[in-house]
């Protein structure tokens, strides 16, 4: 092991001490109309990483009015940390529009959040694996 290997362990140990919340990170497929009841089915939900993480927002996000559907919304960015060693199963990458929900936070508020995936960021000299996220609501 080098210096650079020794200092990337220490501070992934770090980064993993800081990961006070839970998440819920799955792909969703798209909802389907039950002819038979006249409603919306939700799409089949794939887990993608259930575990510790970090969540938090970003200091420089915006809140940028925008129109989703037919309805306004406002999008906040989130950074979420996972352990740097999370692997996705076999052949699956994280898109945008997988999603991230809390589960359980030391900040109560936190808890049911739902996260889209804009984009993510590994590297093998990084202390956590970065998803960049947004709150649609």
């Amino acid at each position: 092991m080098t210096a650079l290997d020794d200092v990337l362990a220490a501070g992934r140990r770090e980064a993993e001490a800081r990961m006070r919340d839970t998440v819920h990170v799955y792909s969703q497929a798209p909802d389907a109309f039950d002819r038979s009841t006249g409603g919306t089915v939700p799409g089949a939900k794939t887990t993608l990483y259930s575990g510790k993480a970090r969540v938090k927002a970003i200091a420089q996000s915006t809140g940028e009015d925008t129109e989703a559907g037919e309805r306004e919304v406002v999008l906040r960015e989130y950074e979420v940390a996972l352990p740097w060693a999370t692997a996705l199963p076999p052949g699956v990458r994280l898109l945008p529009g997988t999603r991230v929900e809390v589960t359980a936070s030391l900040d109560a508020r936190m808890v049911g959040l739902i996260l889209w995936s804009i984009g993510a960021s590994f590297s093998d000299q990084s202390t956590a694996w970065r998803i960049r996220a947004e709150d649609r609501s």
